[in-house]
């Protein structure tokens, strides 16, 4: 096996295709699936082609700088939250980039307004990829806040 870099247990990342320059991730090798904090999610059909947009929100705690987002829905899964209810959740599959490296992740969507976080990267994106120190955190270089779409 090769050597894995460590990631800590939060993580700033980015997700470029959705045009959000950074949002505060919780690194969770808990969880299967990675999911992202989104609202008025929306379905929709053109030439053939199943899609979805969305709203996010990459500021914990605030309603400030929404991102409009769209994207080709990948799949739909039930996944069980952490309170133990099953929830039928669109799927996208779009470009993380954090540490320099770039890599496609399946992500669900839905809303994470009680969590901590708006995002939580699940083992299945950093498997065979990263280790997680989960005494640290910040491993990564903070992306940096410019202006436009993203923050």
């Amino acid at each position: 096996m090769k050597d894995l870099i460590a990631m800590g247990w939060r993580e700033w990342m980015q997700l470029p295709e959705l045009g959000i320059r950074q949002v505060k991730a919780k690194v969770d090798s808990g969880a299967r699936s990675s999911s992202l904090h989104a609202e008025q999610i929306e379905l929709f059909d053109a030439r053939g082609q199943r899609g979805v947009r969305f709203v996010v929100l990459p500021l914990q705690r605030s309603r400030l700088r929404p991102v409009v987002c769209q994207a080709l829905l990948h799949d739909e899964r039930y996944v069980k939250s952490s309170n133990g209810s099953r929830e039928l959740r669109p799927v996208i599959r779009t470009a993380v980039s954090w540490g320099g490296q770039s890599w496609e992740i399946d992500i669900t969507l839905t809303s994470r307004d009680l969590m901590g976080f708006r995002m939580l990267l699940g083992r299945e994106a950093i498997r065979r990829r990263y280790l997680v120190d989960t005494g640290r955190s910040y491993l990564g270089v903070r992306p940096h806040r410019g202006r436009g779409r993203g923050i």
